[in-house]
Formats: C-alpha cells, structure tokens, sequence
C-alpha cells in the first residue's frame, strides 16, 4: 500500500500553472527525492501536500485516506510533518523549547488546562519535554537543549529543525532544500542523519534537494519536474542517464 498517492494534482496561480496534472507514489520507509530548475513547482508540490495551498484540480490521498481541501493543522495530526527551504526556528528560545513548540501540535491538552495547570495539563507538559530530550539525543543535541538555538552552528541549526518537524510523530516528513548552505563534510553528515531517522523512527521522506551528488546517494527513487510537469520517475541511474532530464536540468555533462 501506498503511503501517499497523487492523481493528476494542479495548481494555478493566476492563469500560471505551477504544478500540472502531477501524479506520484511514495512507498512506505521510501526516500523519494524531487528534482528540477528553480520555478519547476517542487516546494508548491510540498504547499499542496501539507495543506497551505488545496489543488486547482486532482486528488491527494494519505494512508488512503483523502486530504486535498484539509486544514494544515489536520493533515499534521495526521502525521505529514515538514521543514522550510529557509530555516525557521525560534532563535531567541532554547533548543529544547523549540522541539517542545513542534510537539504541541499533537498535544490534546486545551487552553485552560494548561493555564490553570490541571492535572490533564502537567502530565502532557511532561510528557512533552522527555519526548523533546529522546529526540535531541537522537540527533546528539540534547547536550545543547538549553542553549539559545540561533548560537548553534548551521548544520546544528538544520537538525534542529527536522527535530522540531519529527516532534510531531510523523510517518511522512517532507524535507524542503536540507542541504542548503551546508559544506560538503555537513552534506556528508546530513545523508547519515536522513537515513538513521528514516530507519530509526520507520520514517518515509520525501526530499526536495537541488545538491544532486546529495540526492543521487540518499534517495531510492527520484521524481523529476520541469514547468510543473513531471517528466521523469525512477532510480537515481534511470533519471540520471535520462536525455529529457539532461536536457532540461542535469547538463549535457552529466
């Protein structure tokens, strides 16, 4: 069964299409990367999937279950979680506060519970912060979960982010640009950390990365779009030697 499956998914802007009858299977624990020129609609790709933007025309199924038109908030409770192409966190908090803000996205405690610290409130609260610890552990930054999180380094600042993404629980965690702005030794140490979280919480990504020597090593099957359109699929070798795909983004040099 397929975790995620798209049918002939649009969007219009205006007149613009920037995503155009896009259909797309993702398997479960898959790392499926999404490749293409900037402008080819990889991140609206991402806006659809997670509820920002609802598709001008076509179908978006989760665990078989339809939610093209759902609120973003619903669709992350469902358990689709995210990252930004540019880094989003909460400088002036702590590292551990800004996991813990991630998580209350799944919490079921309300407003007055957690205000008049009723019993309900406390024991969620708890439980928030130990899950916010086991997942810096898990990346190796639990030791920093009281600094401010804009004095950590760029690739810890990265971590942190997909951190903060996975304190929702997802199954399916979107990775929008990880690489960016990484040197080749971060590049190398984000690979292994993609694929210790995919394996350690039996994730399924899906990886939008302009790095192709980072996208041809990590994932298992690439997607490629081009002006919205989808004009490849398959293994990293199969889109690699693909001549539409050399022609529109990779280079004859490839």
């Amino acid at each position: 069964m397929n975790i995620l499956e798209m049918t002939k998914i649009s969007e219009e802007f205006g007149g613009l299409r920037a995503v155009d009858n896009v259909s797309l299977s993702v398997l479960p624990r898959e790392i499926l990367g999404i490749i293409g020129p900037n402008g080819a609609g990889k991140t609206t790709l991402f806006n659809i999937i997670t509820g920002i933007y609802v598709p001008t025309e076509g179908q978006l199924l989760f665990k078989e279950r339809r939610i093209d038109g759902l609120a973003p908030h619903d669709i992350a409770r469902l358990g689709i979680a995210r990252t930004f192409q540019n880094i989003r966190l909460f400088g002036k908090l702590s590292v551990l506060d800004n996991v813990r803000v991630g998580r209350y996205g799944v919490t079921r405690s309300g407003f007055w519970s957690g205000l008049l610290r009723l019993p309900g409130g406390r024991r969620e609260e708890k439980e928030t912060e130990l899950r916010a610890i086991e997942l810096l552990e898990l990346v190796g930054l639990a030791d920093k979960r009281h600094e401010y999180a804009q004095y950590l380094a760029y690739g810890e600042q990265r971590r942190l982010e997909i951190v903060r993404a996975l304190a929702l629980d997802p199954s399916l965690l979107l990775l929008d640009e990880p690489g960016a702005g990484m040197n080749a030794g971060e590049k190398e140490e984000l690979m292994a950390f993609v694929r210790s979280i995919r394996d350690q919480l039996e994730l399924t990504i899906i990886l939008v990365e302009h790095d192709m020597n980072l996208v041809m090593n990590i994932c298992e099957r690439i997607a490629v779009l081009n002006y919205g359109r989808k004009i490849a699929e398959g293994t990293p070798a199969q889109v690699k030697n693909d001549e539409q795909v050399i022609q529109s983004y990779l280079g004859a040099g490839v």
